[in-house]
């Protein structure tokens, strides 16, 4: 099947054509070309699985430290999974494992049934022009202007023509309601411009699957509230997979699918936020609602106060 061009692909699942062509939506318009074809990859995935992630048997040790300790999990196809925990269990490392940056002590991580550590080096750079990321820090090249920053995925790796990338530019652009920002520099956008920017970038590809690392981090409640709304919209509308990874509680569980809570290298719990809200665990309860003190204490271990108060003789290094 030859690759469509975008005047003549589909437009997204939910969002109306006009006798123009345009796609008619409240919120964001949202226009997926589908049929770009990357490194002789057709983009769009018709497998079947419902399952694009699968983890089994997962472990990883960083510094002498075990990150994870043979943990299994499933990431639907086509739904927003979300991934939560406290700080320091390993969600971005999650990431990584997922993407290949990082090779496991022992397991198994496939994606679209790709076993991604079995992979040779092409083959792994191919399987990544099919996944978006959008980093924690937004990682926009400081010397290239927002227009430049989303075309550099789709110059890097098709051959389309120079007038048909600035179309997709565009239309990536105006899914993220900054196409009339397109000749600004990174230095001159706000933190939620940034990231939105940053968001076009991860969709320049028409990727089967974009990981989003603490996309809410550092964000004012109108950013917060766009990019909340941009994550659900485009997922729904591109039937993307996304995997999100946040520590912000309420807003994660308003778009999430399906949840995995990890800690101390196992998974907690996972569910639907129905279930997940109704599990009965004192640490999970601790967790959704940012209790100060429960399972997890809020004293570190030490010796009775009155002990220490009373004791004769400096532990060493004591005061």
């Amino acid at each position: 099947m030859p690759a469509q061009s975008v005047e003549n692909a589909p437009l997204s699942p939910g969002f109306p054509a006009t006798a123009t062509g345009r796609t008619e939506a409240r919120g964001p318009r949202v226009a997926a070309v589908s049929g770009i074809t990357v490194n002789g990859y057709r983009r769009l995935d018709e497998s079947g699985d419902d399952v694009i992630v699968r983890v089994r048997g997962l472990t990883f040790s960083h510094g002498g430290r075990r990150i994870f300790d043979g943990i299994d999990l499933d990431i639907p196809r086509g739904k927003v999974t979300a991934v939560m925990g406290p700080s320091g269990t390993g969600k971005t490392t999650l990431l990584k494992l997922i993407g290949g940056q990082l090779r496991p002590d022992s397991g198994r991580v496939e994606v679209d049934g790709q076993d991604v550590h079995a992979l040779s080096k092409s083959e792994l750079f191919r399987l990544r022009t099919r996944m978006g990321m959008l980093f924690q820090s937004g990682a926009l090249l400081t010397d290239l202007s927002v227009f430049d920053n989303v075309a550099y995925p789709l110059r890097e790796h098709t051959a389309l023509p120079e007038s048909m990338i600035r179309k997709l530019v565009l239309i990536k652009l105006e899914a993220v309601g900054l196409r009339g920002a397109r000749g600004l520099m990174p230095s001159e956008l706000s933190g939620g411009m940034a990231r939105r920017v940053a968001l076009a970038r991860a969709i320049a590809l028409d990727p089967m699957m974009i990981m989003y690392d603490e996309p809410f981090t550092g964000q004012d409640p109108i950013s917060m509230g766009v990019l909340v709304n941009l994550i659900r919209r485009l997922n729904d509308a591109s039937r993307l997979t996304s995997i999100v990874v946040s520590h912000d509680v309420a807003d994660t569980l308003a778009i999430a699918d399906y949840l995995y809570v990890i800690a101390g290298g196992r998974v907690m719990a996972h569910g639907t936020p129905a279930e997940i809200r109704t599990q009965p665990s004192d640490w999970l309860t601790q967790f959704l609602e940012g209790l100060p003190d429960g399972p997890v204490h809020f004293h570190y271990p030490a010796n009775p106060l009155a002990g220490d108060l009373l004791e004769a003789t400096l532990e060493p290094g004591g005061a």
